[in-house]
């Protein structure tokens, strides 16, 4: 028994004897920052962007861009739609969602968009995804949902 005692104290002392300490983490303002490759643009994630154009959507008027590049089943396109009620509306907007395809989103992904920036409270952005197959008659759709609980939809061409 007393064998067993000893074998065990010593092997509780050597273990954390056998342990490397790692050094304390540096400081989080002393870290190396990670380098970045990005290049940053006013005009949207990808450069340029393509005005889609401007409509009526419900009580609101919405005017719609998205980056320039292919729309690529399967892939997505980056979205902004400014928003805004007219001057002697009470109408404030709760929602936007947008898809790209048909009226009834079938094959689609709807996307509720956000308010990126804040200095823009009336652009809301998203990453809309592109069905694959692309309907023939695919379009930008626009869902706004106002504080009301009311729901309008609008349409843009992508412009491809």
């Amino acid at each position: 028994m007393r064998f067993a005692v000893a074998i065990a104290l010593t092997t509780c002392l050597l273990i954390p004897a056998a342990c490397e300490k790692a050094p304390p983490a540096a400081p989080a303002d002393q870290r190396p920052q990670p380098k970045s490759t990005e290049v940053p643009s006013t005009a949207g994630h990808g450069g340029a962007v393509i005005t889609l154009g401007s409509t009526a959507i419900g009580p609101f008027q919405a005017s719609a861009t998205r980056d320039q590049g292919s729309i690529v089943a399967g892939k997505d396109a980056p979205i902004d739609v400014t928003v805004t009620a007219p001057a002697d509306s009470t109408a404030k907007v709760a929602a936007v969602r947008f898809w790209i395809g048909t009226q009834d989103a079938r094959g689609s992904v709807k996307a509720r968009a956000e308010v990126e920036d804040h200095a823009e409270p009336n652009r809301w952005h998203t990453h809309a995804e592109i069905p694959n197959p692309i309907p023939a008659d695919a379009r930008l759709w626009v869902e706004i949902e106002d504080t009301q609980g009311g729901v309008s939809v609008g349409s843009f061409d992508l412009k491809t």
